[in-house]
């Protein structure tokens, strides 16, 4: 008998690489905080349009002013995060949102709310694609990654179910500032746990900074959404708008030469040179606008135009927003036994029907019942959408382009996301403006009425008119700016249907055989993929 003493157990691989506890609690609540700060605002519409009283296309831009940052420099933060530790990215994305809400909470006025928002959702830009990468990176195995990423998933899902719930409860029993307050004490606690407890990682071989890209892509979206934005307001042919049409196009071909020429580009132009993906792109633009085109007529809808309680507001949000995380088992199965195509064209085919369905519902219907079935089929179709998005379009590329795909795909989604507020606020105020001006000059009203009715209209728009004191000389015309928006919102969502629809039809005659026909030598080689993405 040897005296050497026993060795002691063998560890297996997996367990070393076990996901620290404390990285995946920090990459989580980062993830949740973000899509908070994101959802949040969309309760409160008709509290600033009340208190702020925005005028034109001013409410617009809250959201968007959270939006554009998220969706122009989450691939750099990306790329940040790799070169300087995710670890310092996590926190300090939260430090920054955390200042962003206080700014806001503390707005005194419509502008210094934008800086807030565009503060907040700096931060937000470096929280969703730094927790995804760290929570990545901590793991080993294929098994682990899928847990850890799906707790992810949930994790973001959860902060879109939240996130009506506090801003309907906060704004309805405290105030629209309380509601900011409690996400910058999130945004703390994130920030705090994360620089306690997270590991940090970073892989900078190989990558870099697309300066070129970054800038030209930046300046090309935000003179685009500024044009969508303030035609209504400034007009189509307003030398400002003008100039912003073309100072996005002359910006965008710069980011398509700039790309053509980088060394590691933000984003690889040569993707689109397969049809099906190109197609695939447009669809995941166009389906995502449809969606929170949706999402922002209803809350304008249910706040500024019926004037309802951030709560009750928060009903409708649970309906677009709280299916998702409660199918995500249904979709997750799902997507293993069928072409994500399929799940793909019947999410949006979904979507469609509720936005047809509410663009036929009276605007003077405050039931919030009768919004169950309509926005409950968008809820469904959304969820069904967001899990198969991304993988149709990285089913459509060779297997070594997939990341590269998915990083694409997610620029596009987001900037989906982005135009949805600006176009479908556009559209919308554009018809109510032209419907309620018409209205007024064959109006009973006498003329110190339709006077004063047209300044309100020319300072500040149909929603500003909606919200005079029914008792002042405008007042008299709320009625013409009530049916006006009512009208212009149903064509709002009546646009959502149709980008909706179309974008199901393209999936099913421009994508049709192509996934099959790539899925089968794939499944031979034992590298069949289940794509998990959110929204």
């Amino acid at each position: 008998m040897s005296d050497t003493p026993a060795s002691p157990p063998a560890v297996s691989a997996a367990a070393r690489a076990a996901l620290p506890l404390g990285t995946l609690v920090a990459g989580c609540l980062a993830v949740c905080l973000a899509q908070i700060g994101l959802a949040i605002p969309a309760t409160l519409n008709g509290l600033f349009q009340e208190h702020l009283h925005p005028v034109g296309s001013q409410l617009t831009w809250i959201s968007d002013a959270f939006l554009l940052p998220v969706a122009v420099l989450e691939l750099t933060f990306g790329v940040l995060g790799d070169l300087f530790g995710r670890k310092r990215l996590l926190v300090g994305g939260a430090a920054l949102m955390c200042a962003g809400e206080a700014v806001a909470a503390g707005a005194m006025g419509i502008h210094q709310l934008w800086v807030g928002q565009a503060l907040a959702g700096l931060g937000a830009a470096a929280l969703f694609p730094t927790s995804l990468a760290m929570i990545a990176a901590g793991t080993h195995t294929g098994a682990q990654r899928a847990r850890a990423i799906a707790l992810w998933a949930s994790s973001l899902s959860a902060g879109g179910f939240l996130a009506p719930l506090l801003g309907g409860i906060t704004g309805t029993y405290g105030s629209w500032r309380s509601a900011f307050v409690v996400v910058a004490v999130l945004a703390a606690v994130s920030a705090a746990v994360s620089l306690w407890l997270a590991g940090n990682s970073r892989a900078p071989e190989g990558r870099s900074l697309d300066i070129g890209g970054q800038l030209t892509i930046g300046a090309g979206l935000f003179a685009l959404l500024y044009a969508v934005i303030q035609g209504p307001a400034d007009g189509w042919g307003s030398a400002p708008v003008v100039l912003a049409f073309v100072l996005a196009a002359v910006f965008l071909g710069l980011f398509v030469a700039a790309e053509s020429r980088a060394r590691s580009p933000l984003l690889r132009l040569d993707l689109f040179r397969d049809r099906s993906f190109a197609v695939a792109s447009v669809v995941a633009v166009v389906g995502m606008f449809s969606f929170l085109g949706t999402a922002y007529a209803v809350s304008i809808r249910l706040g500024p135009i019926q004037h309802q309680t951030p709560l009750r507001t928060a009903f409708a949000f649970l309906l677009l927003n709280g299916i998702t995380p409660v199918l995500t088992p249904l979709t997750s199965r799902l997507l293993h036994r069928l072409p994500a195509r399929a799940l793909l064209t019947g999410g949006l085919a979904l979507i469609a029907a509720g936005d047809f369905l509410a663009a036929g519902l009276d605007a003077a219907d405050r039931d919030l019942t009768s919004l169950i079935l309509p926005l409950g089929l968008v809820g469904v179709g959304f969820a069904f959408t967001v899990s198969s998005i991304t993988a149709t379009a990285v089913n459509t590329v060779p297997l070594p382009l997939a990341g590269m795909a998915s990083a694409a795909t997610n620029l596009l989604r987001d900037f989906g996301f982005t135009l949805g507020p600006a176009v479908i606020g556009a559209v919308a105020l554009s018809q109510a403006a032209s419907r309620v001006t018409s209205a007024l000059t064959t109006s009973p009203l006498n003329a110190q009425s339709r006077a004063a009715a047209h300044e309100v209209l020319k300072e500040g728009g149909p929603l500003a008119l909606n919200s005079v004191p029914a008792a002042s000389p405008p007042g008299a015309a709320r009625a013409y700016a009530f049916d006006a928006l009512g009208h212009g919102y149903a064509i709002g969502f009546v646009v959502c249907g149709s980008a909706a629809l179309f974008s199901a039809l393209l999936v099913v005659t421009a994508l049709r055989g192509r996934e099959a026909a790539e899925s089968a030598p794939r499944a031979e080689d034992g590298t069949q993929r289940s794509v998990l993405t959110t929204g």
